[in-house]
């Protein structure tokens, strides 16, 4: 599947998602929600705003209140992640 593809398939399965991710940083979004992400395999690293990296390996939980951040996966193993984001209100 070309990259272009990708997109529309992604934009025609979860409407706007496309659209949170900033141009000129890649993979970085900030969402409006309460989110909960748990790491079922393999190990991810979560960059927040600010330039902390951190290391999440499989069983790690992380909660975030609507704050900037990217999810990295530096490794050569796929990794599995469960989100679930709860709908807020925007603070600002």
């Amino acid at each position: 599947m070309s990259p272009e593809e990708t997109v529309a398939n992604a934009e025609a399965t979860f409407p706007g998602l496309i659209g949170i991710f900033e141009p000129d940083a890649p993979g970085f979004h900030t969402t409006v929600s309460v989110d909960y992400d748990y790491i079922i395999s393999g190990e991810l690293w979560l960059e927040v705003d600010g330039g902390e990296d951190v290391r999440l390996p499989a069983g790690t939980v992380v909660i975030q209140n609507g704050g900037r951040h990217a999810w990295r996966n530096r490794s050569n193993e796929p990794a599995l992640m469960l989100s679930v984001l709860i709908g807020a209100r925007d603070a600002s």
